[in-house]
């Protein structure tokens, strides 16, 4: 009792109770939930989908092992949070300092430091993950190869894991609710909902833009097609244009509209006002009709849309650009055409992030083995891979920024989809001809032929990557994940012509596209005749902004020859009439 009498026991009577129309409110809320799962479940169901119908059936969740060792591993982590807390409780210790708070972006709300709750989740799961990721780490009796996919499975699990995933355990998610009446969370089920129809994580709303409107727009004309590419031509936009044309390789893997998203960000676009002819592959999606398509038919295209551009322009040589794993087919190209005695046809090469030499590949040589192989083979079986299944596996490898990080903004939080133009291209998937992707993990991620000379055969001719004596022009990534820096610099080792390594800031994508505008970023250049990329790195000098001034420098020290923009350097004007507008049909197709 206190001196006024009072009983101080008693509890406080909750000061905002909730109105009759908020929980009016809520109930309706729940109501449309339970209507929204129920009209997807029919859909399945309609479509002969029973294990997505058997989803929103509860009876099936605790058949479902992944549910089992989810609700396993939470409530692991729950007990030993709240046996961690008791035991500080009791000796009464600040629970979070200034100090304290995470430097993790994923705990970058306040109560993640400021409530004793949550606090105690966020360190709890810490001490947990760190200590899955320490065991892993130190297990005995493993070799390299299985440590590494020990390691790899134990970070994706405790990313999983974290309690910024589950909106029961994360504040923002909790806080978001409530002042929205539980709106939020109906809008990221109906995003969920979405995404499952789909068959695939949005990182974008999908209607945001469309190919050829609002995306890949730079004017051009399709002046050549076979069943795998398209030929792109883009209209120049200076007086003269240097007398060797450029053509890109995009990969297949993804659309070549990467380097062209729109005007500000466009490769394409900037090429064309420094005054190149250029010219774009644009891959076909592969279909049930390419199942027995190979590697031989990816070189042999490259190979006609050489030719075809040195026919047209009536040139001796073109230069060439090989993103990713066209470069790897690109330089098997050279090889190709340098043991047939035809190398002068490519005046230059420039790779993008590309290898040649796997033997330092990262995390991707961790899906090479035959448990994985025999898995794509299962997936294949209409003779192609949906490249669905290909992106999954890339946003693995990031999974904290491409996976969980848009199951909490789009399903827990219900945001709005972000108008990204490169996220919109990194959900265009394309479909991977099954018997190629098959015989390019086997050969080169897993066996590692192409740096042995005489050992793969293109277009029946045994290939030597040190015949290549075309100048090369090497840029890598300097945080790539995909074509680590180490693995791309081997192309310095096994190219017999003159070379120039440039490392630029950033990844795999936004190390390659970086126009001079943005002013982002910086590269470095260093000595080409270092013996070792270390040495490279300790010789290297930095240089603010983007590297493409540095290549366009380069590209006109190999030819500075030009020529007027007339004839044939008109898309449609020259032997090869258009075909349809840029960015074509192929593109388009999934």
């Amino acid at each position: 009792m206190s001196d006024t009498g009072k009983d101080d026991t008693a509890e406080a009577p909750n000061p905002f109770p909730p109105s009759p129309e908020d929980i009016q409110h809520w109930a309706s809320v729940m109501g449309r939930a339970q209507q929204m799962m129920l009209e997807y479940a029919l859909g399945q169901a309609n479509q002969g989908n029973s294990a997505a119908a058997g989803m929103f059936d509860p009876a099936s969740w605790l058949k479902n092992p992944t549910t089992q060792l989810w609700a396993e591993q939470s409530s692991k982590m729950w007990e030993q949070g709240v046996a961690f807390w008791t035991s500080l409780a009791t000796l009464k210790p600040p629970f979070a300092t200034e100090a304290d708070a995470p430097k993790d972006k994923r705990f970058a709300d306040p109560d993640w430091t400021a409530n004793p709750a949550f606090a105690l989740i966020r360190q709890t799961y810490g001490m947990l993950a760190e200590q899955l990721l320490t065991t892993t780490r130190t297990m005995q009796g493993l070799d390299e190869t299985a440590r590494a996919k020990m390691e790899f499975a134990a970070k994706n699990m405790t990313e999983a894991l974290s309690p910024t995933n589950l909106a029961v355990t994360n504040p923002e998610v909790i806080r978001r609710a409530v002042e929205t009446r539980g709106e939020s969370l109906l809008k990221g089920l109906k995003h969920m909902l979405s995404d499952l129809s789909r068959g695939q994580l949005s990182h974008v709303d999908p209607d945001a833009f469309e190919v050829g409107v609002n995306i890949a727009t730079t004017p051009g004309k399709v002046v050549h097609e076979t069943d795998l590419y398209q030929l792109i031509q883009y209209e120049p936009t200076t007086k003269d244009v240097l007398t060797v044309p450029l053509i890109i390789f995009p990969p297949w893997i993804n659309r070549f509209y990467i380097l062209d998203l729109n005007p500000a960000k466009s490769f394409v676009a900037w090429a064309v006002e420094q005054g190149l002819t250029v010219f774009m592959v644009s891959w076909k999606s592969a279909d049930a009709s390419m199942s027995e398509i190979v590697w031989d038919d990816y070189i042999a295209a490259q190979v006609d849309a050489i030719d075809t551009v040195r026919d047209l322009l009536d040139v001796p040589a073109v230069h060439t650009i090989g993103y990713c794993v066209a470069g790897t087919t690109l330089a098997a190209t050279l090889a190709m055409l340098a043991a047939r005695g035809e190398g002068d046809k490519v005046r230059s090469v420039t790779f993008f992030t590309a290898q040649i030499d796997f033997e330092l590949a990262g995390d991707l040589k961790m899906f090479v083995d035959d448990s994985y192989l025999q898995l794509l083979q299962q997936l294949s079986s209409g003779g192609f891979l949906d490249g669905r299944y290909m992106a999954a596996t890339f946003n693995s490898l990031r999974g904290r920024d491409l996976i969980w990080n848009y199951v909490v903004n789009n399903y827990l939080l219900g945001n709005d989809y972000p108008p990204f133009d490169l996220l919109y291209w990194n959900g265009d998937v394309t479909n991977l001809p099954a018997k190629w992707h098959r015989q390019y993990l086997v050969d080169l991620y897993r066996d590692n032929r192409m740096v042995i000379p005489n050992s793969l055969t293109v277009m029946g001719t045994p290939i030597d990557l040190k015949k290549i004596k075309t100048p090369a022009y090497i840029q890598a990534g300097r945080e790539d994940h995909i074509a680590p820096l180490a693995s791309v610099w081997r192309l310095m080792d096994h190219l017999s012509g003159p070379k120039t390594f440039l490392l630029a800031g950033s990844g795999h994508i936004a190390g390659v596209v970086n126009p001079p505008a943005a002013g982002k970023y910086q590269y470095w250049t260093g000595d080409n005749n270092a013996a070792t990329l270390d040495e490279f790195i300790a010789s290297a000098t930095e240089t603010k902004g983007s590297w493409w001034p540095h290549w366009i420098g380069w590209i006109s020290e190999q030819d500075s020859a030009k020529t007027a923009a007339k004839g044939s350097r008109i898309p449609g004007k020259g032997s090869k009439k258009a075909i349809e507008d840029a960015p074509g049909r192929y593109v388009k197709q999934r």
